[in-house]
């Protein structure tokens, strides 16, 4: 369509929605120009914030009829680009779709809005007596409706699943505005394709997810955490061993950070607290348990600390005994989001791989030096090693913009070789696109484009996202 019939449609439609749902140029704000990505900020014509799953289906039937791409925005906490909209086309914020509309006990479901924040949801869930299990650390900004168009993981998986092991239905509205209603409330419904999974991880390409019946779990009668000390890597794949054969279906979380990441996060990070010491080559990692009754199952996991300590399999550790305790375990592990002040590390590029866990330190090794060695490029590294999960922050002192293309070569080119994932939880969005047949084959990725198209023939929805 013309650049002239395009403006006059969303200057109609803004006229027809209203103010408080259509800003256009100079009132267009800054957060809804990129992510958290480092990407540049672009220009959209327009940022709509729609208050209903009816508005959402005007504003895509529009667009899709006059071919203005449209970018489904969350919390904008993403990392790879996947809600920095196009120059020229318009951010669809959910930030006014917020609110929890039921929460059914006797079903452990709850139906929400896709622009609630996820602490919300947790919060609402521990009142209920109930437990939302995902959980990350952008909790508090981050929105369940990005949540599940990327996907996302964070630090249970190891025993709750990914963010798709979380939703049984969802309400999408599709490119040209139809509504999907699919609401289902429970466990098993087995009756054709299972169509919201289609959706769960998208990244808003197919659709712009609205509502969400999301599966709880009951609430754990303890919580136990502790930090252990583990000189070699080998020895963190034995304490992984034991941690599942010893805990069972009780193992919430078991977090890895090298020696690398955790001088960062406890003397880089301003307030940061170091509650065990380490030397180097050794590894901290974060074992938390899930129990049902804190005599019995918080016993059981002191007990086997201290065999672990006797045998020696540890070498220095610390167990929480207050949720103070807890929060400062956490908050070694989440610190990463500190990282790009200035006082830190300041501008850096971060890397989420999936590799098959025994290849895990075979890869940072590889990494690290290979980034030293050709660009002078320093790195660290912490994750969710339970479930085959690391992040890397790597960055050049002093570099601005960052290497990203040389540095995304070598960190995905090793990726490929180790036959691991090139994104693990934070899904492809712009700057892993050029990287996803490192993963994916020609052929699903040649699937992947005709499900595009059959969706959106009119390639509006969150173009050039994922592939182009």
């Amino acid at each position: 369509m013309p650049l002239q019939s395009a403006d006059r449609s969303i200057e109609d439609l803004a006229l027809e929605l209203g103010p408080k749902t259509a800003l256009l140029g100079a009132d267009i704000p800054a957060r809804n120009r990129t992510d958290w990505s480092f990407l540049p900020e672009a220009a959209p014509r327009a940022v709509f914030r729609p208050s209903s799953t009816e508005e959402i289906s005007r504003i895509l039937r529009t667009c899709s009829q006059a071919g203005i791409p449209v970018t489904p925005q969350g919390g904008m906490t993403g990392l790879c680009g996947g809600a920095r909209p196009l120059d020229g086309g318009i951010a669809l914020s959910m930030e006014r779709m917020t609110g929890i509309e039921q929460i059914d006990p006797d079903g452990m479901t709850m139906t929400v809005r896709a622009g609630t924040p996820l602490e919300t949801i947790q919060k609402a869930a521990d009142e209920a007596g109930l437990f939302f299990a995902l959980d990350l650390g952008a909790r508090g900004s981050c929105a369940i409706g990005g949540n599940l168009s990327t996907n996302a993981g964070g630090n249970r998986v190891i025993r709750y699943g990914m963010a798709r092991d979380l939703v049984l239905g969802l309400e999408v509205v599709l490119p040209d505005g139809t509504v999907l209603s699919m609401l289902n409330r429970m466990l098993k419904n087995n009756a054709g394709y299972d169509l919201k999974q289609l959706f769960v991880g998208a990244e808003g390409t197919l659709g712009v997810i609205t509502r969400a019946v999301l599966r709880l779990h009951p609430k754990p009668g303890c919580v136990c955490a502790a930090m252990c000390v583990v000189n070699g890597y080998d020895n963190v794949l034995e304490l992984l061993r034991t941690a599942r054969q010893n805990l069972g279906p009780f193992l919430s979380a078991f977090e890895v950070m090298w020696a690398d990441y955790w001088h960062q996060a406890t003397e880089r990070v301003p307030g940061g607290k170091a509650p065990v010491s380490i030397g180097e080559g050794t590894h901290v990692v974060l074992i938390e348990m899930q129990g049902l009754d804190e005599e019995v199952d918080g016993a059981r996991f002191n007990a086997w600390l201290e065999q672990l300590f006797e045998t020696g399999a540890i070498e220095d550790g610390a167990v929480a005994q207050t949720l103070s305790d807890m929060a400062d375990f956490w908050g070694t592990r989440d610190a990463a989001a500190e990282f790009a002040s200035p006082a830190v590390i300041g501008p850096h590029i971060s890397f989420d791989i999936g590799l098959p866990i025994r290849r895990i330190e075979e890869f940072v090794t590889r990494s690290k030096s290979a980034l030293l060695e050709q660009f002078g490029c320093h790195s660290v590294h912490y994750g969710h090693v339970g479930d085959g999960n690391i992040h890397i922050v790597a960055w050049v002192p002093g570099a601005d913009p960052q290497p990203l293309p040389d540095v995304s070569r070598v960190v995905y080119g090793i990726v490929r070789e180790l036959g691991g994932t090139v994104s693990a939880e934070h899904g492809i969005g712009l700057l892993k696109k050029p990287y996803l047949k490192h993963t994916r084959d020609e052929a699903q990725v040649d699937l992947m484009r005709r499900i595009k198209r059959s969706v959106d023939p009119d390639w509006i929805l969150n173009t050039t996202k994922i592939f182009d």
